[in-house]
């Protein structure tokens, strides 16, 4: 993909109107220095400078979408006390619509707490009790949907395997998707295995991949076109979820796109340096779907995503990519 194409289908990105469903993290992160080890066990103290919170999990998607659209909804599952509250202040003040997003009493909001000493992560602390959607929450979710569809361009599931997600609920956003003709896109999760049937896009990583096809994670064979083994589990995965494309990310080999009627397209990686990787998937969701839903085909749907993501592990934290960025990239890659 040319710079001139992705600059001609980067203005179209602005009008499009995004759902991003999913589990919802609150991201903690606790920025310190460590001068010493505790007397009292042998691990670092850190000494808190700053504390910062972003949106995370299904959430992020969404930040990554609002840096290019205004038009960014999310949708769903908080509880009600101080972390819910801080959690959909930071939605909303980042212009993102929360009106799909629930509380629950009997829910506990997930929060993922990451201390960093030196730019190296200490240790994560996560407080989560997962808990199913209830029959009541979920038929107001589908209605809520409903309502929403006549004004979306794409809806993005975003599964954490928290417990939101569930296959009676999948059936009924996947049915109204194929009804409206909206894209479907599914980041599924191999720890909550489900039934996807017709989405436009689904997009695991590697060991996703392996662990939902049924096969051992095995070592990458290069050209990756042609590693044997992960054709076979694309394979496997195109025909098991009938998704029109397969996107499976592979980390420093880029990504790898499966069509049914196509052979698999290849992008390599266009990451620079890797501080993080943490939320990576989350910014090659968002901007594949969001590149198909502006007209690119498929492939250059996943170039553009794949660029993004090559940004993305350069940063520290829950991070998102902006339009010039995406462009440097673009340009850079265009110039040697």
């Amino acid at each position: 993909m040319n710079l001139a194409r992705f600059q001609q289908l980067l203005p179209a990105f602005e009008s499009k109107r995004i759902l991003v469903i999913g589990d919802l993290i609150l991201d903690e992160f606790i920025w310190g220095r460590v001068s010493r080890i505790s007397p009292e066990a042998p691990v670092p103290v850190v000494e808190v400078d700053r504390e910062t919170y972003y949106p995370g999990g299904a959430a992020n998607v969404a930040r990554n979408l609002r840096e290019f659209t205004p038009h960014v909804s999310v949708m769903g599952l908080v509880g009600t006390g101080t972390h819910a509250e801080q959690l959909k202040k930071l939605l909303a003040e980042e212009g993102i619509d929360i009106t799909g997003v629930q509380q629950d009493a009997d829910y506990q909001t997930i929060v993922k707490t990451r201390i960093i000493a030196k730019h190296q992560q200490v240790v994560r602390v996560d407080r989560e009790r997962k808990a199913r959607l209830s029959p009541l929450l979920m038929n107001e979710a589908v209605r809520q949907l409903e309502s929403m569809l006549p004004r979306l361009d794409a809806i993005i599931i975003e599964d954490y395997a928290k417990g939101l997600v569930q296959q009676e609920f999948a059936d009924a956003v996947s049915a109204l998707a194929k009804k409206s003709g909206k894209l479907l896109a599914v980041d599924p999760n191999p720890n909550n295995i489900l039934c996807w049937n017709g989405a436009t896009v689904i997009k695991p990583n590697r060991p996703e991949a392996f662990a939902t096809a049924g096969k051992p994670l095995v070592d990458p064979m290069e050209p990756i076109e042609r590693d044997p083994h992960l054709l076979e589990v694309g394979d496997i995965l195109l025909k098991k979820w009938n998704a029109q494309n397969l996107l499976i990310t592979l980390g420093e080999y880029g990504m790898l796109l499966f069509q049914h009627d196509a052979e698999p397209y290849h992008t390599p990686t266009r990451a620079q340096e890797v501080f993080d990787v943490s939320g990576a998937g989350d910014t090659a969701i968002a901007l594949f779907t969001l590149a198909l839903s502006a007209g690119a085909t498929p492939a250059e749907a996943a170039e553009i995503s794949n660029h993004a993501s090559g940004i993305v592990v350069g940063k520290l934290g829950t991070a998102t990519v902006t339009p010039s960025e995406l462009l440097q990239s673009f340009e850079k890659h265009a110039n040697g």
